[in-house]
């Protein structure tokens, strides 16, 4: 069979380049907002926690780019190397629950490293963080779990794409030098899932990664080095290696892109880890709130989507006992019981002494799946336990959405009060949090200047 006419990198270099950079739709400016918000303040939770310092430490060039809340200025590749890895290292990022991926720690870190190394505007920076979303969510609808499903992160490999698009599109790429960036940065994408078996840090890694290869595939495409123009569809492509298929639904790519948004429904997390186990930690601290004893429980059972077993729930024995507080995070049932036991899940649960905590083990031990052929993920994460009491007793809850998605959104003042909470949990004081929150609500209306962020 030969090769396409127009393929879809070129289609969809088109639509990025036909947008009107100046003025994107309202509501996805005030995402974009709240995305900056959200991503400042996780950057500066981690900014020292060892892994974010091991990344720091092995940049060995100095440049003119922000980490943000370090002293020290990068390259931007390794800004947006050190930044994404820092705002993804806790898992209390955005998430777009078609996909999943987390965007935002991709795309935010990429886009203004290199608007502030190039001293472009808050317009640039505003158009190449909404296009950059855009491309990452929608490419996570192409060929939906088969990603997760063929062992690799979609954070990880989305974002290297979306990261090029983003950039290219504040840089204001060419058609021709944006399908060169897109067709470059598919080899430059990378990210197995292997950390699920004992916590490695190597997931916190990847948006970082991703953001920094987005950055040289664009440059690289601007500067005229030749990308492969069937990057998506071909029969040795970008969906044929990371999900085992070159069919997918491109439509869901290229068919109202730039009319409708996915970006305006992007969501914000509650707690610090993996995205599905939210709904079911609501439905465990409810549970506790009627007044059940941990102690008096037989059993939990969940009903769940096939597609989050093999991250969340198996090795089952493994899960129910994390091997470190990383590891926690990608743990349905220690979730569930430390929701249930403490009222409440947030940064101090994942730690070595919290998941071993023998009151939440002895409860996670108890709590047990079911796989549930009509869960509708990933267009939606639902939440449900089924607790058998020791004397026979039934009492279900249930979460129909994800709290902080498009059904039940965070607000900004939300959005600003976990800001708050994680810029004084890195150590920031009332008055330094507060400055860069200001600077925050500004900066897609001034030049892109991150120097208050440092130090």
């Amino acid at each position: 069979m030969g090769l396409p006419t127009t393929a879809t990198a070129e289609h969809l270099a088109q639509r990025v380049c036909a947008l009107d950079a100046a003025r994107p739709p309202e509501a996805v400016r005030r995402k974009c907002e709240d995305l900056l918000v959200d991503v400042v303040g996780l950057a500066v939770t981690a900014r020292n926690e060892d892994y974010v310092r091991s990344v720091l430490t092995a940049c060995e060039d100095d440049g003119p780019c922000t980490a943000i809340g370090h002293a020290r200025t990068l390259t931007a590749a390794d800004a947006a190397l050190v930044n994404g890895t820092a705002v993804h290292g806790e898992d209390f990022d955005d998430t777009f629950e078609g996909g999943p991926v987390h965007a935002g720690a991709v795309i935010m870190p990429a886009v203004l490293a290199v608007c502030e190394r190039h001293r472009l505007d808050g317009a640039a920076a505003l158009i190449g963080i909404a296009v950059g979303v855009e491309t990452m969510c929608r490419l996570s609808l192409v060929a939906p779990t088969l990603t997760h499903k063929a062992g690799f992160h979609p954070t990880a490999v989305f974002g290297a794409m979306g990261a090029a698009a983003g950039v290219g599109a504040a840089l204001k790429l060419t058609p021709r030098q944006l399908v060169d960036a897109l067709g470059t940065a598919a080899s430059m994408a990378s990210g197995i899932i292997e950390y699920l078996a004992e916590g490695a840090w190597t997931k916190r890694l990847h948006a970082g990664w991703a953001a920094q290869s987005g950055i040289k595939a664009a440059l690289l495409g601007r500067a005229g080095f030749s990308g492969p123009r069937t990057v998506f569809e071909g029969v040795h492509g970008f969906f044929h290696a990371f999900a085992h298929t070159s069919d997918g639904d491109y439509e869901a790519l290229l068919g109202d892109f730039g009319q409708r948004w996915l970006t305006e429904t992007l969501a914000f997390k509650a707690y610090p880890c993996g995205t599905m186990t939210h709904p079911y930690i609501d439905c465990a601290r409810r549970l506790a709130l009627r007044g059940i004893k941990a102690e008096d429980v037989a059993e939990m059972v969940c009903e769940v989507g096939e597609g989050t077993v093999h991250r969340l729930w198996e090795p089952l024995a493994a899960k129910q006992h994390p091997a470190n507080g990383y590891a926690g995070k990608f743990s349905t049932p220690y979730c569930i019981a430390a929701g249930f036991l403490r009222g409440n899940v947030g940064l101090g649960d994942f730690t070595e002494a919290a998941v071993q905590d023998p009151r939440v083990v002895a409860l996670a031990e108890k709590v047990r799946y079911r796989i549930d052929p009509q869960n509708p993920y990933p267009k939606n994460f639902t939440g449900h336990i089924r607790t058998t009491l020791r004397d026979g007793t039934v009492v279900e809850e249930r979460q129909p959405h994800m709290r902080g998605g498009a059904k039940e959104p965070l607000t900004r003042a939300d959005i600003e009060e976990k800001f708050l909470l994680n810029a004084a949990h890195g150590g920031w004081s009332k008055e330094r949090a507060a400055m860069a929150l200001d600077l925050t609500r500004r900066l897609f209306d001034r030049p892109a200047d991150l120097t208050p962020l440092r130090g």
